[in-house]
């Protein structure tokens, strides 16, 4: 048997104001003065110098401001690329991102494809990238999507919503702060958060489960629960607590894969733009038959924080659209295997997929 040799994040920091320390970290990374730290920002910390005034420009370093509202694509990878290097008089020293999982994504895809010719969505699959990716810094301002350790960068592109998935995805550093997630407002911390919750879900009820996955996916669990059920838990302790589950609820896939939930909100992502978190929700309420006992406690945990699911978003689509996200969803294959064995395209047809969509 062959076994999966997988990366790991080589060095994180932890803990309350380790964002200070980032400019002693880059420092040493600097590979000349004419080769720029690049900062991709999430635009809502545009004029808040609470994060800005941090971070030391030298030289030609830059920061670029990107809108998150959108799950990122592979051309805007392309464009961000293709600006960092007609603007840099040599390969930037290292790319920083700083935000949620959007701009944690962006910030993989573009450290890889300056290293690597041709487009982003060249590089959708499993294992298509051939070189290292340039030095890239991980930032999380919101816990749960398990951006900051995965070997992926989910992109939406013009045929499919899929990742990067290879071992020159993961950042070589990075800074887990919980105070950088002070003002992340409930909802947006809710949808967040479910996104964690469902990895563990899925990696623990699914096929690929090992002891590697397990134990990184019932911690995240048991953290979970603690988060989104305990009233005890104060602002900082919940805080410090989803940002270890996440990394959590990263690692548990790591070594094993998501499942349902993830494969269908690919296909409400791709063809109606639904953001990943939110997109999970709305996929979970429905999901009994496949994951009874971990759909009734996130009902729980959503009942307990007064969350409202946005729904009929599928109530007036086409049967031609209906298609379009239902093949973007079956061409998941790992996730449906994961979930439901190897045969699972005996259990799981087109007319079923649309049923559970219809619902939505």
């Amino acid at each position: 048997m062959s076994y999966k040799n997988f990366p790991m994040v080589p060095r994180v920091i932890f803990g309350r104001g380790s964002f200070n320390q980032l400019n002693d970290i880059l420092a040493i990374k600097r590979l000349s003065i004419n080769a720029p730290f690049i900062f991709l920002i999430d635009d809502v910390f545009k004029g808040d110098p609470w994060i800005t005034s941090r971070i030391s420009l030298s030289y030609d370093d830059r920061i670029i401001f990107v809108s998150a509202k959108e799950e990122p694509k592979t051309s805007q990878v392309d464009n961000l690329v293709e600006d960092i290097i007609l603007k840099s008089k040599e390969r930037p020293s290292g790319i920083i991102g700083i935000g949620g999982g959007t701009l944690l994504d962006l910030a993989k895809a573009v450290s890889i494809l300056i290293t690597n010719d041709g487009i982003a969505e060249d590089y959708q699959g499993w294992d298509l990238v051939k070189n290292p990716a340039i030095y890239h810094v991980g930032i999380p301002t919101i816990s749960g999507t398990g951006s900051e350790v995965s070997r992926t960068t989910i992109l939406t592109g013009p045929e499919r919503k899929l990742g990067i998935n290879s071992d020159f995805t993961p950042f070589d550093q990075v800074v887990l702060d919980p105070e950088l997630t002070k003002d992340v407002e409930k909802d947006q911390w809710f949808y967040t958060g479910m996104d964690c919750y469902v990895h563990c879900i899925e990696s623990l009820q699914g096929t690929y489960l090992n002891a590697f996955s397990q134990s990184y996916g019932e911690k995240a669990l048991e953290l979970c629960k603690e988060i989104f059920l305990d009233d005890t838990l104060s602002k900082n302790d919940s805080a410090d607590k989803l940002m270890m589950a996440s990394w959590h609820g990263g690692m548990s896939i790591a070594y094993s894969q998501v499942g349902v939930a993830h494969a269908m909100s690919y296909g409400l992502s791709y063809l109606l733009g639904v953001k990943h978190g939110i997109g999970n929700c709305i996929v979970f309420e429905h999901l009994e038959d496949y994951y009874p006992e971990g759909v009734a406690m996130y009902k729980a945990m959503r009942k307990k924080h007064n969350i409202t699911i946005p729904e009929g978003i599928c109530a007036n689509l086409s049967d031609s659209e209906f298609e379009i996200m239902i093949d973007v969803a079956l061409g998941l294959e790992p996730l449906w295997e994961n979930a439901l064995g190897k045969n699972w395209k005996k259990t799981i047809t087109k007319q079923k997929l649309k049923a559970l969509y219809q619902k939505m």
